[in-house]
């Protein structure tokens, strides 16, 4: 069986200790090797920053995705949609409309005006 030793702790971390140790491992020696392993194997120190945390990173990808979006909207409003209304007005099968020469007159079918009355002769009518 092996032997324990007391290290003295103040309160408020002993407390911190316990719910961390209960919360991951069976046993606060777990605990303690696991933690102890962990800075050995990384090589790092307690005492020293890792970097920009989950959430810095997280804002700042946000940023670029937010601009990498504005910069493609852009894009199809200034070059992709002239372009493709371009093509398309090129590849449309309906010829070009034949505006009237501004000499031409209109005759409209529908509505033949009679240009030529015969005279009605009132002593013929009785």
């Amino acid at each position: 069986m092996d032997s324990f030793i007391t290290i003295r702790f103040k309160r408020e971390t002993a407390k911190r200790f316990q719910e961390f140790s209960k919360s991951h491992f069976k046993t606060h020696t777990q605990t303690m090797e696991a933690i102890l392993d962990f800075f050995l194997y990384n090589e790092i120190s307690p005492k020293e920053k890792l970097g920009p945390t989950g959430r810095t990173i997280e804002a700042k990808l946000l940023k670029r995705i937010n601009a990498v979006i504005a910069i493609i909207r852009d894009v199809e409003k200034t070059q992709t949609k002239p372009t493709v209304a371009m093509i398309e007005s090129l590849f449309q099968s309906e010829g070009p409309v034949k505006k009237p020469l501004i000499l031409e007159k209109k005759f409209t079918e529908g509505k033949k005006k009679v240009r030529f009355q015969e005279k009605r002769n009132p002593k013929n009518e009785l």
